[in-house]
């Protein structure tokens, strides 16, 4: 009869993380999170010059929290344009990184959940593809593949066969070719000001 109460318990018991929207009190933990699980270098990263200066897409900034609140894992997608078209037209994506999880918490699907949530969102917000650079085994099985972004190259150093593209829009990167640049807006430029 035990083992059957602990089962029911286990059922109705609250889940051991809960995928959030960032908000600005999270900042800190965030970094602290980065910088332990991706360590020092992970500012100097081509993928890093893209971010740098510059705000999430909106509503693309998202956490994973344990059960106290506490910020485990961190994902943000960033606008970009990816390269241009056969017509010479930019085409605008989204650049996902960093995914990171504590170490403590390795294993328990909370990267899984982060990346289904944020691509759910990204393409809930009618956005056409997101890019990424990172390791195939692990991105293959949400659909990134290195053909997606055969023709486009990255600002700085860059592994070609960890440089990973999805559509969320059925031929969205056909034909894209050329240099990955950041759009969207700066850190420090608020939205009034840019509307004037």
């Amino acid at each position: 009869m035990a083992a059957v109460l602990d089962s029911v318990r286990a059922f109705f018991a609250a889940p051991a993380f809960l995928i959030d929207t960032e908000t600005p009190a999270d900042v800190v933990a965030r970094e602290a999170l980065l910088d332990k699980v991706m360590g020092e270098d992970r500012k100097t990263k081509s993928s890093e010059k893209i971010r740098r200066g510059r705000l999430p897409a909106e509503g693309l900034a998202l956490v994973a929290r344990d059960r106290d609140g506490h910020v485990i894992g961190t994902v943000r997608l960033w606008n970009i344009e990816a390269g241009i078209s056969s017509e010479g037209n930019a085409i605008d994506a989204l650049l996902l990184g960093p995914l990171a999880v504590d170490c403590a918490c390795e294993g328990k699907g909370i990267g899984s959940a982060l990346m289904r949530a944020a691509l759910l969102e990204a393409k809930r917000r009618g956005h056409g593809a997101v890019l990424l650079v990172g390791d195939a085994a692990y991105y293959e099985r949400f659909g990134f593949f290195a053909d997606k972004a055969q023709h486009l190259i990255m600002p700085g150093p860059f592994a070609r066969d960890r440089f990973l593209g999805i559509e969320l829009k059925t031929g969205w990167l056909s034909g894209a070719a050329g240099m990955v640049v950041a759009t969207g807006n700066k850190l420090g430029v608020s939205l009034e000001t840019k509307a004037d």
